[in-house]
């Protein structure tokens, strides 16, 4: 079985690490203690873990390759603790040299970056999903242009990395926009209510305020029709509203792609086509798009401020 992969949102900061945010510590943890195991009918860790954290952006794309990775702490104004967490988890080398030579197989260029440290967008879901630091970490930056399509390429280059056992993560935030946390409206609540649900009707049958218990057919037919909505995510109701600037959002698109599998009638193994490579706009008709878990689901309330953001697991 492919190793399912994830899109979390990995709350403001620092604060889930310090006693705020319980909601999302909450979604965080079942990821891993509910939801992975619900597909892999096994607590088996994967064999490494790949990230995809929305504060890393480069061009070309990059992969750290430090065996050790170092913390980055990319976030001001927070209490002086937040600035001595530590998460001495091993990296990969041959793992990041892998996953750059199956970009470059997909015509995606990247480069290997041994300097880079591990961002607040990976320490913090990483220490409260797997507090152990014990599983390989590897982080593969954005590209800095955000263009959907260059993310879609990149999570479909990834995809093989399922077959491995290792975990791909995504990790942003469903919604976005700081001016909006700290100056909350009905304008927004509505904005990003309005997202929340075409995200849910992109990647799930139908929307649904419910935590889904059964991985479901992606709410799009074909690949080509996912592929197209997230190519065009801005004409969604609230797009803007909820990512003024897409960065979160794209880590959500990478999983997805990713998760794309190998439809059966086409006869061509996973991540592969008779056609050329696996990010060729005329191969989506070999794949099937994929099954996805509504793992967190906050449907915004008006009352407290809170913006409606939800999570997936993609089998």
């Amino acid at each position: 079985m492919r190793y399912p992969s994830l899109f979390v949102n990995h709350g403001g900061g620092p604060l889930p690490l310090l006693g705020r945010q319980p909601d999302i510590v909450h979604h965080m943890k079942e990821a891993v203690t509910k939801w992975l195991p619900s597909l892999l009918s096994t607590t088996e860790p994967p064999k490494a873990i790949v990230v995809i954290s929305a504060h890393w952006e480069s061009d070309p794309i990059q992969i750290t390759s430090s065996p050790n990775p170092s913390m980055l702490y990319d976030y001001h104004g927070f209490p002086p603790e937040s600035y001595q967490l530590k998460y001495p988890v091993p990296g990969s080398l041959t793992l990041a040299q892998h996953i750059q030579d199956l970009l470059l197989e997909q015509h995606v260029p990247a480069q290997l970056n041994h300097k880079r440290g591990l961002d607040h967008g990976v320490f913090v879901p990483l220490m409260i999903m797997y507090p152990k630091a014990d599983i390989p970490v590897v982080c593969v930056s954005l590209h800095s242009s955000l263009q959907p399509e260059i993310h879609w390429k990149l999570g479909r280059a990834l995809s093989p990395l399922r077959d491995e056992g290792i975990l791909i993560l995504g990790s942003g935030y469903a919604f976005h926009n700081m001016n909006s946390f700290f100056h909350p409206s009905q304008e927004s609540l509505e904005g990003s209510i309005a997202f929340n649900n075409w995200l849910k009707e992109t990647f799930l049958v139908a929307p649904s305020n419910q935590q889904q218990q059964e991985p479901n057919p992606s709410g799009c037919s074909t690949v080509k029709e996912l592929r197209n909505k997230v190519l065009h995510w801005e004409t969604a109701p609230g797009a803007r509203l909820a990512h003024p600037r897409e960065e979160h959002l794209l880590p959500l698109f990478v999983v997805a792609a990713a998760s794309c599998s190998n439809n059966p009638k086409s006869g061509t193994p996973n991540g592969e086509s008779l056609n050329g490579p696996i990010n060729n706009d005329h191969n989506d008709d070999s794949l099937v798009p994929p099954k996805a878990t509504l793992i967190y689901d906050s449907t915004g309330e008006s009352k407290v401020g809170n913006h409606a953001i939800s999570g997936y697991m993609f089998a």
